[in-house]
């Protein structure tokens, strides 16, 4: 091979590569972006359909948590709290307690998943632990619709 034929064979793969390394042109990138778009527009929805799921999950194994406690505070006690006592008889002693042996959990009493506190009552042959859902308000359906102890 002489130096001029190397020499050529030099500059077609300098040309090759130069081609080569010019990018994307816009249409391709207009082409990945679309898909992005499409793609975050099937997923999207369902991760966050999920993601209130899991709050509501959240609240029922919590209310479930606090009834458990609210066993414990009855073998205890010989009675559940009353409605003016409250959910914080679990975790600090009410005045007229005996035999409490708390507090029933760990920490604090826990808000709902969005931030609400838990309402209890106590109708003296039945207690509801219940929390209003995503919505704040009584009733509702999916992630707005009412969280309880009791079927």
């Amino acid at each position: 091979m002489t130096l001029r034929s190397h020499f050529q064979a030099s500059l077609r793969s300098t040309a090759r590569t130069a081609r080569a390394s010019r990018g994307f042109t816009l249409i391709e990138l207009l082409v990945v972006l679309a898909i992005l778009a499409l793609l975050a527009g099937l997923v999207g929805p369902r991760v966050l359909g999920q993601l209130g799921g899991a709050k509501t999950k959240t609240a029922a194994v919590q209310i479930a948590d606090l009834d458990k406690s609210l066993e414990l505070f009855k073998l205890d006690v010989g009675r559940y709290p009353t409605t003016e006592e409250g959910l914080g008889a679990l975790v600090q002693k009410p005045g007229n307690a005996a035999g409490w042996a708390g507090p029933y959990l760990k920490g604090s009493l826990p808000p709902d998943p969005w931030g609400r506190p838990y309402r209890y009552t106590n109708s003296g042959t039945a207690i509801e632990i219940l929390s209003l859902g995503a919505d704040g308000a009584p009733g509702g359906e999916g992630e707005n619709a009412d969280i309880r102890n009791t079927p």
